[in-house]
């Protein structure tokens, strides 16, 4: 036979499994690492003596550095990223709400602006065209009436 039949045989099924799970633990290891060390950092009660004697622990013994860790401060290391998430929703929703109540203006307000404007004799009828082009092109009336993109068809 050939050795790529005999490949097979050289490693079983089992061995197949114990590769995978020690693959498997190996990155489970590696995903707790990162979490332990982003947890250092956002630590804001830790002070900075404590976050570097945490980070030399970590990295000169890691495997050890992990385990006490995760016993002396695993506990908080949740809420710590509970609280976290939750400032985050917070200043999420307060940009929302901040940008849905003073948001800029729609194109109906601009349009009604710019008739009122005109109603009131400030600018032409030739002005009003080319600012309600901008408005209606999603450029805003801010722009400069004579540096428009769109040209008109002649």
């Amino acid at each position: 036979m050939s050795a790529q039949t005999y490949l097979a045989y050289d490693y079983p099924l089992l061995s197949v499994f114990w590769s995978m799970l020690l693959f498997f633990l190996w990155i489970m290891w590696f995903v707790l690492l990162f979490r332990i060390i982003t947890d250092i950092f956002r630590d804001d009660a830790m002070s900075g003596w404590a976050k570097a004697g945490w980070m030399v622990l970590t990295i000169l013994l890691p495997f050890l550095g992990v385990f006490i860790y995760v016993i002396a401060r695993g506990k908080n290391m949740g809420r710590r990223e509970a609280a976290q998430a939750r400032a985050q929703q917070e200043e999420f929703n307060s940009y929302i709400r901040q940008t849905a109540a003073g948001g800029g203006t729609s194109s109906v307000d601009e349009l009604a602006r710019l008739s009122e404007i005109r109603s009131h004799g400030d600018i032409t009828d030739e002005e009003f065209r080319r600012a309600k082009e901008l408005v209606l092109a999603g450029h805003g009336p801010t722009e400069p009436t004579g540096s428009t993109s769109r040209t008109a068809p002649h």
